[in-house]
């Protein structure tokens, strides 16, 4: 049976909205609204994120070659767009790039998607325990005026994803806290920086 484009759309923005979306899963619209003000991006920075992560979704699962042979995640920040996951060949790896970087508005591709088997559903879980884990340890880092919301976490197969509009000291604190946060393998920065007075 086809599925619908309507049907797709909505299960785009419900996968959407629920990967790595801590604000909604705990408080709903307002807490995400809440969380948006005090975000460094702009305004049509912050909705064009959410676009590209649509269409990026959207991309890879009308490609047949990329949707058969591809478990892919996209997170965009301020127009910056981290790929990760597996794929099952090169060729497909470097399909997704291309079909992700030629989307409107995406200024960069971070491809950090890796060739190889899909992880279990339990390593997915951890995944998902360890970006809880890392939310919860970024709120103690010691360092007057921090704003953990400012943090976007992505973790894939242990690794840990920081992205976000930071000043060079707040992106040090934030690398520091989350090196020693279990389950933790390795940390990535993809900080853009900022003055701290920003």
């Amino acid at each position: 049976m086809a599925s619908s484009p309507a049907v797709l759309i909505l299960l785009l923005i419900g996968g959407s909205l629920l990967q790595g979306c801590g604000p909604l899963l705990v408080g709903g619209a307002a807490v995400g609204a809440a969380s948006a003000v005090h975000d460094r991006r702009t305004y049509d920075a912050f909705i064009d994120d959410q676009q590209i992560e649509l269409a990026a979704m959207s991309a890879l699962l009308n490609d047949p070659r990329a949707a058969q042979a591809s478990r892919i995640s996209v997170t965009s920040y301020n127009r910056k767009v981290l790929l990760t996951g597996q794929a099952d060949t090169d060729e497909v790896a470097e399909r997704a790039s291309s079909l992700v970087s030629r989307l409107p508005k995406v200024q960069r591709v971070i491809d950090e998607i890796v060739v190889g088997s899909r992880l279990s559903l339990a390593r997915e879980t951890e995944d998902g325990y360890v970006t809880s884990r890392v939310k919860a340890a970024l709120i103690d880092v010691a360092l007057p005026g921090f704003d953990p919301t400012r943090v976007k976490v992505v973790t894939e197969d242990g690794t840990v994803y920081l992205m976000g509009i930071l000043s060079p000291a707040e992106a040090d604190a934030a690398t520091e806290k989350v090196r020693y946060v279990p389950g933790v393998k390795s940390v990535v920065k993809i900080f853009e920086y900022v003055d701290r007075g920003s």
